[in-house]
């Protein structure tokens, strides 16, 4: 990847960005346990790169590239799709993330005009805010996400005014009124000026690790917890029912990482929780609201995630719906 990095954090010597965001790995292979052969098709690690340092982080997950293990999978030959029988043309590939210990289906577009199935995902269905033109729908399922690292979907026991959420991520959510009055701006609007200040995400750094703490993780490990500043929409904005600035690796991600988003979603539906609180705002003057379905509104635009709870607020999945597609294929020299 180009690490460890620490003079320009550019990572031109690899296969790195030089952001969180573009210093991660997803190694995929055959189900590795006998026991899980029958359950799903291929296992998954996620590795996040540390830039300035090189470390190897294997204590979460990534939304994101979750969404194309499917996908490779099959392109690669590693697993057969299960496909609909109702003639959709649509394929589900079932992983198990080895970090979480948890499963992922992933559904997508399938062409059967050839010998072997093949993906498609330069179908014109899905505008993700950031990635320009339209491509395949990939539903990502989060199947049981709560507990991905300890166990509880609320660590603590309780949702407090820092709410910590552990499901397909470990989150702290925080709100901006207090941050802002932490930081001395109250009444004041946070902007991006704000969030890329070294003292706003030194504040927040100290915040996580008390929050890492409390979920009982290990406070120096930088990938988890992740932290998000959560704010109620502008009055005039009717695109989303929330506002998030996420932070990965320390510093405001350019748009959110979708674990994140995927666990505020799931909090969004757990009364008590900062997200629940002002989802419901929102809702309450929605009229197409049904509470199933939440806008995010983040720095890159807008994404809609959900969340299926049973009778007894277990949480049964939590889904988005992405776009992908392959980049290269070749040898990376090390």
């Amino acid at each position: 990847m180009g690490s460890p990095d620490p003079q320009y954090r550019r990572q031109l010597n690899g296969m790195g960005g030089g952001v969180s965001s573009l210093s991660k790995i997803c190694v995929v292979g055959p189900p590795s346990s006998p026991d899980r052969v029958s359950e799903v098709d291929v296992d998954y690690a996620f590795v996040q790169v540390g830039i300035d340092d090189g470390l190897l982080d294997l204590s979460g997950n990534c939304g994101n590239l979750s969404s194309m293990i499917g996908v490779f999978a099959l392109d690669e030959g590693l697993c057969r799709p299960r496909i609909s029988d109702d003639g959709d043309g649509l394929a589900t590939v079932r992983s198990y993330n080895t970090n979480t210990s948890k499963i992922i289906d992933t559904t997508f577009p399938l062409s059967t005009s050839d010998e072997e199935p093949a993906t498609v995902l330069d179908t014109p269905q899905v505008e993700m805010a950031g990635v320009p033109g339209n491509a395949s729908r990939i539903l990502l399922q989060f199947v049981n996400p709560a507990g991905a690292r300890t166990g509880k979907l609320l660590p603590t026991g309780n949702a407090i005014p820092a709410s910590l959420v552990d499901a397909t991520n470990t989150t702290v959510f925080i709100s901006s009124q207090d941050l802002a009055h932490i930081l001395g701006l109250d009444g004041h609007t946070l902007t991006t000026t704000h969030y890329t200040s070294p003292d706003v995400e030194a504040t927040l750094e100290c915040i996580r690790q008390t929050g890492a703490k409390r979920m009982g993780l290990d406070p120096s490990v930088k990938a988890q917890p992740k932290i998000a500043v959560l704010s109620e929409r502008a009055a005039n904005v009717e695109d989303a029912d929330i506002v998030i600035h996420a932070f990965s690796m320390g510093v405001l991600h350019k748009a959110v990482p979708m674990t994140v988003g995927l666990c505020l979603g799931v909090a969004s539906g757990v009364e008590g929780t900062l997200a629940h609180a002002i989802v419901f705002r929102a809702h309450s003057r929605r009229e197409d609201g049904d509470g199933s379905m939440i806008r995010i509104r983040h720095p890159g635009g807008v994404v809609e995630v959900g969340a299926d709870f049973a009778e007894d607020g277990t949480v049964l999945n939590a889904q988005v719906v992405r776009t992908g597609r392959r980049l290269m294929k070749g040898a990376v020299w090390w």
